[in-house]
């Protein structure tokens, strides 16, 4: 596992509120949609970032990370491992504070460039799930 549980805790208390949730869209089956309205229920706000850049659960949506006019602290990415590198090289070349690789998305050579760059990195795991056991 990629993040120890004290990573995750500093993710998910300390490093700030706003999480560009990468792969987010407005369709309610997918997983991203779920995990952004938990993350919403918890003070984070969201910032969908997807190729349509559709509204969703009230917050406008951008094509990419680099559109957001305003700094995001967390990255969470919903895209598929072979496309998780270069969204985490995307967030670091931001100033994310955090990329966050959601369950079965991993790759151990973006998680070793992020955490070179000196950015905490968390991956194989949801913040859906790590945030109610924070008690």
């Amino acid at each position: 596992m990629y993040g120890d549980q004290s990573t995750v805790r500093g993710i998910l208390t300390e490093l700030g509120d706003t999480w560009a949730v990468v792969g987010l869209s407005d369709n309610p089956s997918r997983a991203a949609h779920g995990v952004a309205e938990v993350l919403q229920r918890y003070g984070k706000r969201i910032v969908p970032v997807h190729p349509k850049a559709e509204t969703v659960h009230g917050e406008r949506g951008y094509r990419s990370l680099a559109e957001i006019p305003f700094p995001v602290d967390v990255v969470d990415v919903f895209v598929n491992s072979r496309l998780a590198g270069q969204v985490a090289d995307e967030a670091v070349a931001a100033g994310a504070k955090a990329v966050w690789f959601q369950l079965d998305v991993v790759d151990e050579e973006a998680y070793a460039r992020t955490r070179a760059a000196g950015v905490e990195m968390v991956m194989d795991r949801c913040p859906a799930i790590e945030i109610p056991r924070l008690g």
